[in-house]
């Protein structure tokens, strides 16, 4: 057993979020809710390809003028 573990020590932090879950049960189900909102869409493979398509590549040295 290592010398410096403590088995009984959580966090600051550990024991916050353990009492803002006991405070409000509902909290993981209203965060996947907003999860659902903004980052879980559908995506259209199509556009991307085209996007993908009309990238134009950028110069070794972007702040060079085109001197010819």
């Amino acid at each position: 057993m290592p010398i410096f573990r403590r088995p009984d020590y959580q966090s600051e932090v550990t024991q916050f979020i353990d009492r803002l879950k006991a405070d409000k049960p509902t909290l993981e189900a209203e965060q996947r809710a907003g999860r659902g909102l903004l980052w879980d869409k559908a995506q259209d493979r199509e556009a991307q390809a085209e996007y993908r398509e009309a990238r134009v590549p950028q110069k070794p040295y972007v702040y060079q003028t085109n001197t010819k």
